[in-house]
């Protein structure tokens, strides 16, 4: 595993080094490259763009952590905004992809952006998911939970165990270096999943520290999803993992990927007539998500330390 790793994920909980990256003029034309702007008005030309080319999209309204029930209140309302432009698109190009069971658009929530860790956060958060999933069911979306630190994980399984009752067709994210994932995909075998390698900064006590036993687990569980019934969700950039998802050689399940990486990698597999989904980020809390997008590849690092060095 990159050694530089758990420096840059460290980072991205420093408020200070949060301020002094987020004040820097530059950081704007970096951040472009991986989030799609900062409000919808700026995510909906990204995103018909994608569509018309071929791929699917996942959205996410950056932010977690909530602190207070009205900022929790307020995500809602910008989902539910999120939701009904998505629902605008509906007749854009490439919406017709696959079958009717694979929805080409889809937002991605997490639960502490909803208010999980504020006083009874648990259920008020899944009360506030309720409604995103309400919202996003009559507007032809789909939604999947995003996985965080491992403090959360078991409470956010159960979550997504108790609003699948209602809507089936509910996603979650598993990440393959928790040591508890191969055994949770074993639980969702018959749902949406998104299986990804993991992009918190997690104790050896939890999860794989090594490129190598993260890659084994990854396949191991992907290998338990691919003999299930649900709809397996390959969300990786490792050439390895993208072929052995073909490989399998199941139809029902789909490729995905960040946006502003590997593009060309998603042009391809969709030009095969491959479902690949794209994740794209909008929204000014950038930083969070942009430390550990470094920290997975660290090519992107180099790419960003040189702009903000040519910034004068």
């Amino acid at each position: 595993m990159n050694p530089l790793r758990p420096v840059i994920l460290a980072a991205a909980g420093s408020p200070r080094l949060a301020k002094a990256v987020t004040t820097v003029p530059i950081t704007a034309a970096v951040v472009r490259r991986f989030v799609a702007g900062a409000d919808r008005g700026a995510l909906l030309p990204v995103l018909r763009e994608l569509l018309a080319d071929g791929r699917r999209v996942s959205v996410d309204f950056l932010g977690e952590n909530t602190t207070d029930p009205a900022q929790a209140d307020a995500v809602v309302a910008e989902y539910l905004a999120l939701i009904a432009d998505l629902a605008t698109l509906a007749d854009a190009p490439g919406t017709e992809l696959g079958p009717r069971w694979a929805r080409p658009l889809e937002v991605s929530v997490k639960l502490t952006a909803l208010g999980r860790e504020l006083p009874g956060g648990h259920t008020t958060a899944a009360d506030r998911l309720r409604t995103i999933c309400g919202a996003a069911e009559r507007a032809g979306v789909w939604v999947t939970v995003d996985a965080e630190d491992h403090t959360g994980t078991a409470e956010t399984l159960a979550t997504v165990h108790t609003l699948r009752a209602e809507f089936p067709w509910l996603g979650v994210v598993l990440q393959s270096y928790l040591h508890r994932t191969e055994a949770d995909c074993g639980g969702f075998t018959d749902a949406r999943v998104r299986l990804c390698k993991g992009a918190y900064n997690e104790p050896p006590e939890v999860a794989f520290q090594h490129g190598a036993e993260v890659t084994d687990s990854y396949l191991r569980c992907l290998d338990v999803l691919m003999h299930g019934d649900g709809y397996p969700m390959v969300a990786s950039h490792d050439p390895v993992l993208v072929e052995a998802a073909i490989e399998a050689g199941r139809t029902r399940y789909e490729h995905q990927m960040l946006y502003g990486v590997r593009d060309l990698e998603q042009r391809r597999l969709a030009a095969e007539g491959r479902a690949v989904r794209v994740y794209v980020p909008y929204g000014t809390e950038w930083y969070g998500y942009l430390t550990r997008r470094l920290a997975e590849r660290p090519a992107n690092l180099g790419f960003f330390l040189r702009a903000l060095v040519s910034r004068g």
